[in-house]
């Protein structure tokens, strides 16, 4: 692994380019082959449309009244799709909705097809739709939080074609809040100048999600398959160019290893907020996208600017506590100060003011560092946000989620301050892109928080996450088609499938080594966890993050060594261990990347070095070199087929 500070960012955006006609796999076939409908002989065989699936075939509920061809092989099962999408949030929803139009299309998803990021989303999407508004202030606002490191042509695409997105999303069914005057109620939140929030109450990712999932169950071309855990993209490797064929996954229901080849292929994954011990995000955010992207050698970008949301439920501070501990930390959205919530420490003194000019609506990475500081300084374990002070009706009108979850632990948010503590929420770093989702990886595209697109800078503004998913999913449509156009010259179906070794379930080793195996993932998860918050937190130094460095390294190869004498195989597979796996590597690329950075910029602030420096430049980590010394997180658990 190679980490740099770029020398220059101009030149950056890797152009995806169409088949230049070499052949990827030997033999030939028309360009124009539809893989969900070619393959013939025994080995074609169709999934009942009545009665109970086949088990081993199993389709989701969204998808269960379709036919779906497959091809059966010695050890597991290979799939042919023209598109595969890996992650069911709202940028492969959208994505899958235009590339259908194109060709057949399966949907990746490692839980149900909500469980995303995008579903937890509560605050809304950011666009200009008030007159009042332009997309200059909307840009200016994004640069200001993004501590200008932001990529200016990123930015003025991704604020220009907001609206649109919006306006598609009602299209497809999705309802927003409307005002009095009928027109959509446009909230505002920290680091907005103005009131451009589309949102829908407080649940606004579910809204979006709920709309996009029915018409992608709607439409015949695309195929989901849930509890689909991705494990490694398929590669190959011509002179100094990688390509992607694919993935292989592990059904998670069925304990089967199930091949997709694809034609294209677009990282969707969401984000690692589980390298922390408190997150907001789900259970399935755990850096699959960025450690199987590494792994098969794409440019991965900014992974040091780590985003905690200032305000998550601080659990400890609740009249009734929860009986268990949550999977993941309960959100209070950004839209809660923007509607004149005001933070307090547990003395009922505002602090903010004494930190920014801009008070509770400064962007989050500096809220987050304030509230941190009170902590520290006065050795408490939460701050205070109220909303009290504000009409009973207006706040359940605005936060009635939010509202209802304090109330089922005793508080009422209408007269009493809701306790919150920073938490791990948003990677703006990820798997380096261009202006149209592209990577330098061809077939490859990504779309979402997996991608790092010059956006977000050092630090995400409030709402972009969304809008910046819309707008890369369908950019990232035409190349796709493109690609896809001229991928087919060359292919042998017969053999594609065949042509990476498969990988391996555990279930040799008996169900006593597996079950062991999984109580020391479990136990060294933690502890990868609680090291990250201990020396990867929101305030770092230089002698911290060299400390993380041999700590997470020691426990990697703790772990692996436990594995390797337990039996394990480098080819085999599990849900806990390739979580472990990516786990691992995602961390290990935060670390590289902010001892890389000495300065402190955005969400990356460093004691050691407390000042910006004058060249706003992104990091980068380039693939490993042959040489270099790899881990089990660290490679792909085939070996890349090369090409002469």
């Amino acid at each position: 692994m190679t980490t740099s500070i770029a020398a220059a960012h101009a030149n950056l955006h890797c152009r995806a380019k169409p088949s230049d006609g070499k052949a990827h796999w030997k033999a030939s076939s028309p360009s124009d082959l539809s893989f969900m409908t070619t393959l013939q002989g025994d080995s074609m065989r169709l999934c009942s449309s009545h009665g109970r699936w086949p088990q081993a075939h199993l389709c989701h509920k969204y998808v269960s009244n379709r036919a779906v061809v497959v091809s059966s092989a010695r050890a597991g099962t290979t799939k042919f799709f023209d598109f595969v999408i890996i992650g069911s949030g709202v940028a492969g929803l959208r994505y899958a909705l235009e590339v259908s139009k194109h060709g057949s299309v399966a949907i990746i998803t490692k839980a149900e097809p909500h469980e995303s990021n995008t579903n937890y989303a509560q605050g809304g999407v950011s666009a200009v739709l008030c007159p009042s508004d332009s997309v200059e202030n909307h840009m200016r606002d994004t640069m200001v939080a993004g501590a200008y490191l932001c990529e200016e042509e990123t930015v003025r695409v991704v604020c220009t074609e907001g609206p649109d997105r919006v306006k598609e999303l009602i299209d497809f069914g999705a309802s927003f809040d409307h005002g009095n005057d009928g027109k959509l109620h446009l909230a505002r939140e920290g680091g907005h100048s103005h009131h451009r929030i589309v949102h829908a109450a407080d649940m606004t990712g579910r809204e979006i999600e709920r709309a996009l999932l029915k018409a992608v169950s709607d439409d015949p071309n695309i195929f989901m398959f849930g509890h689909h855990f991705a494990i490694d993209l398929l590669t190959s490797q011509d002179g100094s160019e990688t390509s992607c064929h694919g993935v292989d996954t592990l059904n998670t229901e069925t304990c089967q290893v199930v091949r997709f080849i694809s034609k294209v292929t677009l990282l969707a994954s969401g984000g690692a907020g589980h390298i922390y011990p408190s997150t907001t995000n789900p259970l399935v955010a755990t850096g699959d996208g960025v450690a199987m992207a590494h792994r098969a050698k794409a440019v991965i970008s900014n992974m040091e600017f780590v985003q905690f949301h200032p305000t998550a439920l601080a659990d400890e501070g609740l009249p009734v506590k929860p009986a268990t501990k949550r999977e993941n930390a309960f959100l209070i959205t950004e839209a809660v100060r923007g509607d004149g919530g005001i933070l307090y420490n547990q003395s009922m003194e505002r602090f903010m003011p004494a930190y920014d000019e801009r008070a509770e609506l400064a962007p989050r990475d500096i809220v987050a560092r304030s509230i941190d500081d009170q902590l520290k300084r006065r050795g408490e374990r939460y701050v205070l946000l109220d909303i009290s002070h504000r009409p009973r009706e207006k706040i359940l009108a605005h936060f009635p989620n939010i509202a209802a979850e304090c109330l089922r632990h005793g508080l009422d948010i209408t007269s009493s301050p809701i306790p919150v503590v920073p938490a791990a929420h948003y990677m703006c770093g990820g798997v380096r892109s261009g202006l149209h989702g592209e990577t330098n990886v061809r077939g490859l595209f990504v779309a979402g928080e997996v991608a790092c697109t010059g956006l977000h800078g050092a630090n995400r503004l409030a709402s972009n996450s969304l809008l910046e998913a819309l707008v890369f999913a369908r950019r990232a449509v035409q190349p796709s088609v493109e690609y896809k156009a001229g991928a087919g010259a060359g292919v042998d179906l017969a053999a594609a499938g065949g042509m990476w070794e498969r990988p391996a379930t555990p279930a040799p080793l008996g169900g006593d080594v597996v079950g062991a195996i999984e109580r020391r993932t479990r136990e060294i998860r933690a502890e990868l966890q609680a090291a990250m918050w201990e020396y990867v937190g929101i305030v770092r130094s230089t002698g911290r993050l060299k400390a993380a460095e041999w700590k997470i390294g020691e426990l990697e190869m703790e772990w692996e060594t436990f594995l390797f004498r337990k039996g394990w195989k480098p080819n085999m597979v599990a849900l806990e261990a390739c979580e472990m796996r990516n786990l691992f590597c995602c961390a290990k690329l935060v670390l590289s990347s902010a001892l890389s950075r000495q300065e402190s910029r955005g969400l990356h602030f460093t004691v050691d070095f407390p000042f910006e420096l004058s060249r706003r430049i992104p990091t980068l980590i380039l693939p490993s070199s042959p040489s270099t010394k790899l881990t089990w997180s660290s490679q792909q658990l085939h070996r890349q087929i090369h090409h002469r």
